[in-house]
């Protein structure tokens, strides 16, 4: 028994599948890559990232075999055949994509130098041009030069064909080949079975922690006992995932990407070490600011911790000299833009790349404001701002801390809302009309619109329970509605007044949302002409799930943006297996929406799906949340509209799946 390491080209094995002379052993599982998978495969290997070895075995006897997910030979091969042990899912993909397969319509965008599956929209894009035909040595690169040329690409004749070139030189790209030699099939089976339970591929978070750890010995413990730190201080979000991040942050000056680790392995200890101080003298001002300024005694309140991220690095590498009001307010005040504005809910390390930059620079606040066009928007939260504003979206967080600054207190223990969760006073949020109480129309709006929570604990809920305010309210003094700018009105607390009470409460948080932000506005600021930020900008995406008990049913889409109205549908059990498989093997996935083929993309933390116009954004968490919420207000699938075809053509924009209603 011996194992023969050797190296062939894609092209070669390409045609060793057409030629029979590599087979699938029986024990070999089923083809499973979507499209979106396969993109990105060829994209990797258009751009020279490491795309793993290839294990096979040679028989000393014909195996039970299973057929290649892909139109093969059938025909003897001339010699004797290797059985694919690791590496199915790629050269199976290759070998489809290469060969115009029907559910391999890889194309190619040479400007942006993007590739993905085959859509509607690439169909009448002559922009786009299908890999196979690129591959294939019988077509002519000058005709495909000249054809992006005549669709008006802006690139010089010599750099398409340059690009062009190295797609056709994927032929030519080697894997690495391992052979097992003299094994037996039983042992065999071991090692395929060993090979394929490796679990979870590792994210950027995971190999950047792994190269700092072999690089660092002992930056673990330093890491834990970090956290360790802030947990006791009710800080527990600073855990040892947020600090690997920001550290490597702080490193890289940037994000993470898919080569960042091998830029953290050739950091220098000193660098290391400088870092590392960098994180924790950040994390000594920076928290200490926020129980300050707005009285955060816990972390568990924010919505995204990343948010900290270009903060501690200002922080941290700022002199060591007092931090003076009006800097602090600043600092306070970038915060709380760029969570209402969801600042990471997409492209979070290339927004976190930018933000960094920003914060090194010689004047960081300035820097930092830019980013987020301060010098030319002025942020305000109207009342038509909140108008199906869910409890999932960022003005939660801002709500919260208003109604703190106000001295607004828990309902039922007297405490502060932001006071420390220990002794069983978790804060959570209650329907101030709960949906029991209302007609059946409003229902979902009542268990989802931020006007139409409150902020108490759980003993707190426990006595409203499923009361209507017009029987509860009687137990709570006027000051202690108004603190939760509850409207006075007698008259909204009917269920049949619901509406109003809806928008007289939206204008008073519009109002104390407003004053917060004003307060810690810059006076710098005052200065520089500016137009009011605050009116919704008419993008909508709201979910319904039509199910039965035997069925997860459909969840219907109803998209609006620019006064075009898009509807379409999904498999709900499809969306949530499609996304959990994403989540878990760092895989993309596919879904079909509307009859169309749409890419489920993890990167990072953040989870992203096509849907019409929006490519709707969100980590797991907020996703599962979403869907737990359609869950409690299922209709019958009898009621479902019937799923028509509903391809969207034109360009995407980000959309969080936590704005959805």
């Amino acid at each position: 028994m011996h194992v023969e390491k050797t190296e062939r080209s894609i092209g070669e094995l390409i045609s060793q599948i057409a030629g029979a002379e590599i087979k699938l052993p029986e024990l070999q599982r089923e083809y499973v890559w979507k499209p979106t998978q396969v993109a990105k495969l060829i994209d990797s290997l258009y751009r020279g990232y490491p795309s793993g070895s290839l294990l096979f075995w040679e028989a000393g006897e014909d195996p039970v075999v299973r057929a290649i997910a892909a139109d093969g030979p059938t025909s003897a091969p001339s010699r004797a055949p290797l059985y694919l042990l690791d590496g199915q899912q790629r050269l199976t993909s290759l070998y489809r994509v290469v060969t115009d397969h029907p559910e391999a319509q890889i194309v190619f965008n040479v400007e942006r130098q993007r590739f993905q599956n085959e859509s509607a929209a690439t169909r009448t894009d002559p922009r786009w041009i299908k890999v196979s035909e690129v591959l294939d040595s019988k077509t002519s690169m000058l005709r495909l030069t000249k054809r992006l040329i005549d669709a008006g690409s802006p690139l010089a004749d010599t750099e398409i064909e340059e690009r062009l070139g190295r797609v056709r030189q994927l032929r030519e790209r080697r894997f690495h080949m391992e052979i097992l030699k003299g094994f037996l099939y039983e042992e065999v089976a071991e090692i395929f079975v060993r090979v394929n339970s490796a679990g979870r591929r590792l994210g950027t978070l995971d190999l950047a922690m792994a190269t700092l750890s072999a690089r660092w010995p002992g930056v673990l413990a330093k890491l834990q006992a970090e956290a360790e730190v802030w947990r006791a201080q009710d800080y527990g979000d600073i855990d040892v995932s947020f600090l690997s991040r920001v550290f490597a942050a702080v490193v890289l000056g940037s994000g993470l990407s898919a080569w960042s680790h091998g830029r953290l392995g050739n950091a220098s200890d000193e660098q290391l070490e400088q870092a590392w101080q960098t994180v924790q003298r950040g994390l000594a001002r920076l928290v200490p600011l926020l129980k300050g300024a707005l009285g955060l005694t816990r972390s568990a309140v924010l919505p995204n911790p990343v948010v900290l991220i270009p903060l501690v690095i200002l922080l941290g590498e700022r002199p060591d000299e007092r931090l003076d009001d009006q800097t602090g307010n600043a600092v306070i005040y970038w915060l709380l833009v760029a969570t209402i504005r969801s600042r990471y809910g997409s492209s979070t390390d290339t927004r976190l790349s930018q933000d960094i930059r920003a914060a090194r620079r010689p004047d960081p606040i300035r820097a930092l404001f830019g980013e987020l066009d301060l010098y030319l928007i002025r942020p305000r939260v109207t009342a038509d701002s909140l108008v199906d504003r869910p409890k999932e979206g960022p003005y939660l967080f801002l709500s919260l801390l208003a109604l703190h600054a106000r001295g607004a207190r828990d309902w039922w223990h007297g405490t502060n809302l932001l006071t420390s969760a220990g002794g069983g006073r978790k804060l959570n949020h209650h329907e101030i009309h709960p949906a029991a109480t209302l007609d059946e129309k409003y229902r979902k709006t009542a268990a989802n619109d931020l006007a139409n929570l409150v902020f108490v604990s759980p003993k707190a809920g426990r006595m409203i329970g499923a009361k209507s305010p017009k029987d509860y309210f009687a137990e709570l003094s006027d000051e202690e509605l108004t603190a939760h700018l509850v409207p006075l009105d007698e008259s909204l607390r009917e269920p049949a007044a619901f509406p109003d009470f809806l928008a007289a409460r939206r204008r008073l948080l519009a109002r104390a949302m407003t004053e917060l932000l004003d307060r810690f506005r810059p006076t710098w600021l005052e200065r520089m002409p500016m137009k009011d930020e605050g009116v919704p900008d008419g993008r909508s995406l709201s979910l319904t799930l039509y199910a039965s008990t035997w069925d997860r049913g459909r969840l219907e889409f109803v998209a609006t943006t620019d006064g075009v109205v898009w509807n379409a549908s999904a498999s709900m059990a499809d969306l949530e297996k499609a996304i959990s498989a994403a989540v878990e093997t760092g895989f993309d996935s596919d879904i079909e929406i509307g009859g169309e083929s749409v890419p489920v993309i993890v990167i990072d933390d953040v989870v992203q799906v096509n849907v019409g116009p929006f490519v709707v954004t969100g980590t797991n968490a907020e996703w599962s949340a979403v869907f737990e919420r359609e869950c409690a207000d299922t209709r019958p699938l009898s009621a479902a509209p019937k799923p028509t075809p509903a391809v969207w053509t034109e360009e995407r924009t980000p959309f969080p799946i936590s704005e959805t209603r």
